[in-house]
């Protein structure tokens, strides 16, 4: 990171967790107020469990549902050091873990486990009524699944999301190679900055890549060359514009009223991709995030585009469709 004043760039050098006095539960805590920090941009997830104890009395930081109905598990470790300490590796701990969540047979029975009484420990953030932190969790839970079209494939597959301010070569090299094998496994580093008196979190996310060539630890110390994306001719990937680009080729344009899916309510689109709702500007995310209710959401499935009748996800799906009909 770099602190840019005038015309030169200082460096700016990260610190620690440890060198900030914070400890693994703060960093729990971060990431369950703010989980879409290491989720992808089109993702909606819904945070269900904090220090899930299994039959074996381990205990999994924090469990989550996504938007295709898999429970993904979030695992954190402050830094390299704590992950080399353990005796037991990392992403082993995680795989165990996600193992236990393979039992789940359905939505009512993650209620029973885990999203109920993570409702009862955090009941001041939730709208509960007259409902049982049971009630309100098959409710909210359901109702997850049903606006994602996941009801049908709930826990198919497991996930598992791995987070720490840096990883060690070892670990990488073995998420790398579970996920070539179908493992669906995630690395995210959150790297803290101290500017003044305020903290800032890098997140950048490691693993899954293309290609895993270059996290694989030879058997000699040395890295295995990666092989070329161009010559690999089976990997194929399209990029889909963001709001600031269907803001400049004028898929959406700045005064329109965006609506959210199924609610009702209404903002304004901003020049910036931001949303004006009741003469305050928010961020789209933050704004379905509160409609929703969920962890986080995925603003082009869940944003609706008023004039049109279509989600962003179509409006540009359309374009995209109809620039590749052009460039042929």
């Amino acid at each position: 990171m770099y602190n840019i004043n005038r015309k030169q760039a200082d460096r700016i050098e990260p610190v620690t967790f440890s060198d900030l006095n914070m400890t693994e539960n703060d960093i729990e805590e971060i990431l369950r107020n703010s989980i879409d920090m290491v989720c992808e941009e089109e993702e909606s997830m819904l945070i269900v469990g904090r220090q899930v104890r299994n039959e074996k009395n381990g205990r999994s930081d924090s469990t989550a549902v996504d938007n295709n109905g898999n429970i993904v598990l979030i695992e954190i470790k402050r830094d390299r050091k704590d992950i080399e300490n353990r005796k037991e590796a990392f992403e082993f701990q995680a795989i165990r873990y996600a193992a236990s969540y393979a039992t789940i047979n359905n939505s009512d029975d993650l209620v029973k486990k885990v999203y109920s009484s993570y409702i009862e420990k955090y009941k001041t953030e939730f709208e509960i009524g007259e409902l049982t932190s049971y009630e309100l969790g098959v409710r909210k839970l359901n109702e997850f699944l049903k606006e994602n079209d996941a009801e049908k494939n709930f826990n198919k597959k497991q996930r598992i999301i791995l987070v720490a301010s840096d990883f060690d070569e070892q670990t990488l090299s073995a998420v790398a190679w579970l996920n070539s094998n179908n493992v669906d496994i995630s690395c995210y580093k959150l790297i803290p900055y101290k500017i003044n008196e305020s903290i800032y979190l890098n997140v950048e996310k490691l693993l899954p890549i293309i290609n895993y060539n270059d996290y694989y630890v030879n058997l000699m110390g040395n890295k295995i060359k990666s092989l070329s994306m161009e010559n690999d001719k089976k990997i194929t990937r399209r990029s889909l514009p963001k709001i600031d680009s269907m803001l400049e080729w004028g898929i959406v344009k700045e005064g329109d009223v965006i609506i959210a899916k199924d609610r009702g309510n209404e903002a304004t689109l901003l020049s910036n991709g931001n949303v004006m709702v009741d003469e305050k500007e928010k961020s789209m995310q933050a704004w379905l995030k509160k409609i929703f209710d969920w962890s986080t959401i995925n603003t082009y499935i869940f944003a609706v585009h008023k004039e049109t009748g279509k989600t962003l996800y179509q409006l540009r799906e359309e374009y995209m469709s109809q620039k590749e009909i052009n460039d042929i």
